[in-house]
């Protein structure tokens, strides 16, 4: 059936090191969103130095978007950006209420690796940032303020070639102390036709066998079940927690009629497989109270988001864990 689909995209999030890794270390300071396209196939992605936060991708210039944005986006820098492709770390949520929900990474300007973006006919194009803890003014505090004994850098690696998109996030530990963490990329996928409430066409595919947490209901199970998850008429957020020797994440999410995405992720904490969890979130009635979404909005998008939730060890001085 993927193979018919009119529309068939791929993201992947590998646990490889990407070769388009730059050699320099030098930044650039840019403050302006910056789109990077890759002329062999006129695909495209615009990203926000505030947060590395992709915003758009388009795999040509009159293809619609994958990713769905808020219209009540806030662009300027004063608060996190609604939609795209926000990156959370050192939590996900905020089950240490000492600091921000979601972490310090979306709510930061990122610097450009100096010389990393790249136009390449064979392998794409795409661009590097980092941004170094001292560089984290924002969504600090606990054992995350301004008195850590932590210390770290963040980078973040996009790639594009036409229906692809590879993302990397990597975080070193550049301190003296082992910390833990959760990271995770919380994507907004743009559901065409405002039809993310009918499941037949906005569904979740590959999520058999996973451990699930309600934080609606507040109820856990396992979902034995084969049929897709969709989204109905009220809330959904779920954290889907693999089981037994399940490692990385390959979901199928359709986004409207004809359009599928082949989700995979993978992550390792040095050089080690860990298991990747997915969240799947609408805020369907909650969207009227959130000042920066649409009320009717949630007809017009899905969240799928890999992440590393569970079972993750921590970060050992010197290390790095590499995800998307």
């Amino acid at each position: 059936s993927l193979a018919k689909s009119p529309v068939f995209l791929q993201l992947f999030f590998p646990s490889a090191t990407n070769n388009t890794q730059p050699n320099s270390r030098t930044m650039t300071t840019a403050k302006d969103p910056i789109t990077i396209t890759h002329t062999a196939t006129s695909s495209s992605f615009t990203i926000h130095p505030y947060g590395a936060h992709i915003t758009s991708y388009a795999t040509s210039p009159n293809a619609p978007p994958i990713l769905f944005l808020s219209r009540d986006a806030i662009l300027d820098g004063t608060k996190p950006i609604r939609g795209g492709i926000p990156l959370c770390f050192p939590q996900f949520g905020q089950p240490d209420p000492s600091y921000p929900q979601h972490g310090f990474l979306r709510n930061n300007y990122w610097k450009v690796v100096e010389g990393s973006a790249f136009d390449d006919d064979a392998n794409g194009a795409g661009i590097a940032m980092e941004l170094s803890l001292k560089d984290a003014v924002h969504a600090r505090g606990g054992k995350w303020g301004e008195d850590t004994k932590y210390d770290c850098v963040c980078r973040f690696r996009v790639r594009i070639c036409g229906e692809s998109m590879t993302n990397t996030l990597e975080v070193e530990n550049t301190g003296t102390e082992a910390f833990d963490f959760q990271m995770l990329l919380h994507t907004y996928y743009l559901v065409s036709e405002g039809k993310a409430l009918d499941g037949t066409v906005c569904y979740v595919e590959g999520l058999k066998g996973y451990k699930v947490s309600d934080k609606v209901s507040g109820e856990e199970y396992v979902n034995d079940s084969d049929e897709p998850i969709v989204i109905k008429d009220s809330i959904v957020d779920r954290v889907y927690t693999p089981m037994g020797e399940k490692v990385g994440l390959d979901v199928v999410v359709g986004t409207g009629p004809g359009r599928k995405i082949l989700l995979k992720a993978n992550g390792d904490v040095d050089g080690k497989a860990v298991p990747v969890s997915g969240v799947v979130w609408n805020p369907v009635e909650k969207a009227k109270s959130m000042a920066d979404f649409g009320d009717d909005q949630f007809n017009d998008m899905i969240c799928v988001e890999p992440g590393l939730l569970s079972d993750v060890p921590v970060l050992e001085a010197g290390k790095k864990v590499t995800f998307t």
